[in-house]
Order: structure tokens, then sequence, then C-alpha cells
């Protein structure tokens, strides 16, 4: 027994500076992983899925359903009944001195509006004009036109304020949705305004519907002209911490879980183009306030380099799904790229001409290794 002691008293006493300083780090960021889970999970939306004439291509997965990161398989995998098609939604966590803010996205195998045969021809021709031409006539518009696709990934923003140190405290003050290129902007129903439209809550958590076929979110409203498309009725995605088999329910309403874009998408990106993204982009360097422990709020340059920035997908309109860091609204093609995933609070100030109050300065922002 004292020899064992002995021996763990000298391996403690030569470990490297290194090994003493990465321990407590991993732990930290172990402890931060499950903060950002319990964040996401405090403000999971609700989604309503409309059920198309495909429903099995409307049902939202994960992107590795057929056990692989693939991209350009996913399309032809989801035919075979052997992979389950489990419920999952994926999420991302960024804080700052004020505000959390929690994005959601959601994969879909396939976006099948407009028809294969159509899509594969607009695709070929669009690309014949655009080298004829020698450059792209219509300032970037023509390359954002897109009808069936392999993959397709959307999603949302939920902004909550803190009140304090209490998790349950927080409220939910705007929500934004991406669809089809442009940002919708709302408000909970009791402090909507005319910067936001009202959208309805269950607690703290947005009710969001999500077309079928092209899969574009929106607030839920449940009116005809709504549903109108949906002729296989809707299915009712609640987060229960369980990815449930749509195989395997009965009935329209379905459990999810949560996974981390920063521990799947965002490390295949880091590699630039491969299995799972067919393009590249150099985002170089950008800058963002930010606040380390006991300083006041700073501004800072961080490099964020090559990324994979769409992904690899042959059927249809090639490579047109992005990553959130590729989405952005056509009308505001002036803005750096990625401004809405990357720097959120940025976007959200200037959204809703918010104040002093509203602070921009992130205490952990893990894509620029804030609060790391």
């Amino acid at each position: 027994m004292q020899i064992a002691l002995i021996v763990v008293l000298l391996t403690t006493l030569v470990a490297s500076p290194q090994d003493r300083i990465r321990r407590p780090r991993e732990a930290a960021t172990m402890n931060r992983s499950l903060l950002n889970q319990k964040i996401a999970a405090q403000f999971a939306p609700i989604f309503y899925q409309g059920l198309g004439d495909s429903p099995r291509s409307d049902y939202i997965t994960n992107f590795d359903f057929d056990g692989d990161w693939n991209g350009d398989n996913n399309w032809r995998n989801l035919d075979n009944k052997s992979f389950p098609v489990k419920a999952y939604i994926y999420y991302s966590v960024t804080e700052t001195m004020t505000h959390y803010f929690v994005h959601y996205a959601f994969f879909h195998p396939r976006d099948y509006k407009g028809g294969l045969v159509t899509s594969a021809v607009v695709d070929v021709l669009m690309a014949e004009g655009l080298r004829r031409a020698g450059k792209d006539p219509t300032g970037g518009l023509a390359n954002d036109v897109a009808l069936s696709h392999e993959n397709d990934l959307e999603g949302c923003l939920v902004v909550a304020e803190k009140r304090g140190d209490d998790l349950n405290r927080a409220v939910v003050q705007f929500v934004e949705t991406m669809a089809h290129n442009k940002y919708l902007k709302y408000c909970p129903r009791e402090a909507s305004n005319s910067a936001c439209e009202a959208i309805d809550m269950d607690g703290k958590r947005p009710r969001i519907f999500v077309e079928p076929k092209g899969h574009g979110p929106e607030r839920y409203t449940g009116d005809i002209s709504q549903l109108k498309n949906c002729v296989n009725g809707v299915m009712v995605y609640r987060y229960t911490g369980r990815a449930e088999n749509h195989d395997e329910i009965r009935g329209k309403e379905i459990g999810y879980d949560l996974l981390s874009i920063y521990d799947t998408f965002w490390q295949q990106a880091l590699k630039g183009e491969n299995e799972t993204y067919g393009e590249s982009l150099d985002y170089e360097t950008r800058s963002f306030f930010r606040v380390l422990a006991g300083k006041a709020p700073e501004k800072a340059d961080y490099k964020l380099g090559v990324l994979g920035v769409a992904l690899r997908g042959t059927v249809g309109f090639k490579n047109k799904s992005r990553p959130p860091w590729g989405w952005f609204d056509s009308s505001e093609r002036d803005r750096p790229r990625g401004e809405w995933f990357f720097d959120p609070a940025g976007v959200i100030a200037r959204h809703f001409t918010l104040g002093e109050a509203f602070s921009t300065a992130y205490v952990y922002n893990p894509y620029f290794k804030i609060g790391l």
C-alpha cells in the first residue's frame, strides 16, 4: 500500500507542466459541453414538420443516419430501411454577458421540391450559361436557385436573456429562422413589436413550422395556408432527450434528442473539402468582442481560414445544402458570410436596433476559442 502511494506521488511530481494544465482545461471543456446541452434543451423548439407526398423524405434525422459522413450517398440510402431514421436536432450555443444564443439545425437527406428531372436540367443549363458568360451576370442570384437536391440543412436561432445565474429564469426574447436565404424575425407574442412578428411559445419553447419538400422554417400558425401542402399531415417533434425511430412510432408525435454542431459538422468542416463537404471557402480573419475573466470587453481578431461550406451532394442540384456558417440573407449580401452563426449577438443587435444593455461581447464562443 505504501509503495503504491509513493508511485502515485512520484508520478504526480514528474508530470509535465503541460499535463498539469491540460487536465483541468479538459475538465472545464467537458463541464461546458454539459452546460451547452442543458441550455439547448431548455429552449429546444417544438417543430411541426409538414409531410408531403414522400413522408420519409420529410423526416428530420442525423446526417450520418447511414453510418458514415459521406454526403453523396444520403439520398440513395434513405430508401434502405435497414438504416434507422431517428429524430435528432443539431444545436450550437454561444453566450455574451447578457444573453444565450442557441442555433438549432435540422437535417433531411433530401430536399425534393421541384422534381429531380427539372432540377438536374436547370442545374446543367445554369452552369453552361454562367460558363459562356464568363462571370455571373446575376451577381450571385443564379447560384442560389435550387430545386431538388441531396442533403438539406435548415435552422433557427433562439435568443434568451439571462436573469442571474439560474438558467430556469432566462427569458426568450427573440427568434429568427432561416428560410430560403431570408431571415424571418419573431418575438414572443407578449413582446412583439414593429421589428418582429409574434411567435407562439410553449413555455420557453418556440413553435416552429417546417414546410414539406423544401423544409424552410417559419413560425407555426396551423392555418390553412400554412398546411395546404401537408398532404400527409404534420409530424410534431418535441425534445425528450431520446431520439425515437420514425419507423417504430405510432401517430404523429415523436421525441427528439440533441447533437452538437461543434462536435459534428464543424469538425468535418475544419478539413475543408472532403467526403462531407463538396466545396470550401476561406473565411479569413474576423473581429469580435470578448470578455476574459476579470477584464473589460475587448476587441480581438480570430483567423478562421478555409472551411467546408457546402455539403457534398450529387443528386439534383450539386452541393446545394449549406452548414450554418454558409447561411445568409440574400438581401444582406454585403455582410460577412456566416455572420448569423459566428456573431449572432452582433446580428440580433443590428436587426432589432438594440442598445448598450444588450451585450455583444462573448464570454463563450467555441469557434473562436473564447471561454474554452
